[in-house]
């Protein structure tokens, strides 16, 4: 464990920190050697590469004994200055496999930068409309919250209830107001129902049928109703009177 992590830390320094300050002397010289940031340069391709290729090479071959360590070897190898083995891994290697495929990786990162700017466009699409729609849901929830609430209209209800009233107080008030039968009307009407039932033996007596709940009335419904039964009572005592006062006639 902790050669692994010592030799990293060495990998960082030989081969990532010392070359960057090499370079960075090169370039900052008041006459730079073309050579040189040539030699530079290719160095950094092949770093580029080899840090890319072990992404994948380290989960294969990390097993190797002395993996580590040739690693650190091959990058000292790359820029040591009496190997300079830049030079040699480029022209031999890297350069005439680039060339041979050159046409295709340009096709592949073309292809590639184009899908790229078509995901690009769809994701800002996405993202736009859905921010519309978050936008437009957030204004409609605060309208409505905004926007008062419409009360419950009572009026007809009160308007119901204060005639309810009123025909109740009328009805009251002319009950108290009727004057009651006097007895010998209630009498005459008791004879007369008597006579009749025995009279008219044929007919037969209907059952009595309780009372059956009407809807309210208005006001003027209930007092024409009133007034009729009131008229039709005076009626019945008068013909009851008649009646008597025939009977009385016909026993003198």
């Amino acid at each position: 464990m902790i050669g692994s992590f010592l030799t990293r830390g060495l990998v960082m320094v030989f081969g990532y920190a010392y070359p960057a300050y090499e370079c960075f002397k090169s370039v900052e010289k008041n006459k730079p050697d073309i050579d040189q940031l040539r030699f530079w340069c290719q160095y950094w391709i092949l770093v580029a590469v080899l840090t890319v290729s072990e992404r994948i090479g380290d989960t294969f071959i990390s097993w190797v004994p002395m993996y580590s360590e040739a690693k650190l070897a091959f990058f000292i190898y790359l820029w040591y200055p009496k190997t300079k083995g830049t030079g040699y891994v480029y022209e031999s290697f890297f350069r005439p496999y680039i060339s041979k495929h050159e046409r295709e990786i340009d096709r592949s990162l073309m292809e590639l930068r184009t899908m790229a700017v078509d995901a690009a466009v769809l994701y800002w699409q996405k993202a736009g409309n859905y921010i519309q729609t978050k936008t437009f849901d957030i204004l409609q929830y605060v309208a409505s919250q905004s926007t008062p609430k419409p009360q419950p209209d009572n009026s007809n209800r009160t308007r119901q209830h204060d005639l309810n009233l009123k025909a109740q107080k009328v009805v009251v008030a002319h009950e108290e107001t009727k004057e009651p039968s006097s007895p010998v009307a209630s009498s005459s009407s008791s004879s007369a129902s008597n006579t009749g039932a025995g009279t008219d033996t044929g007919e037969t007596e209907k059952p009595d049928v309780g009372p059956t709940q009407d809807p309210p009335l208005p006001v003027s419904d209930v007092l024409t109703k009133e007034k009729e039964s009131v008229v039709e009572e005076a009626k019945e005592s008068v013909r009851v009177t008649r009646a008597r006062l025939r009977k009385a006639t016909s026993l003198q």
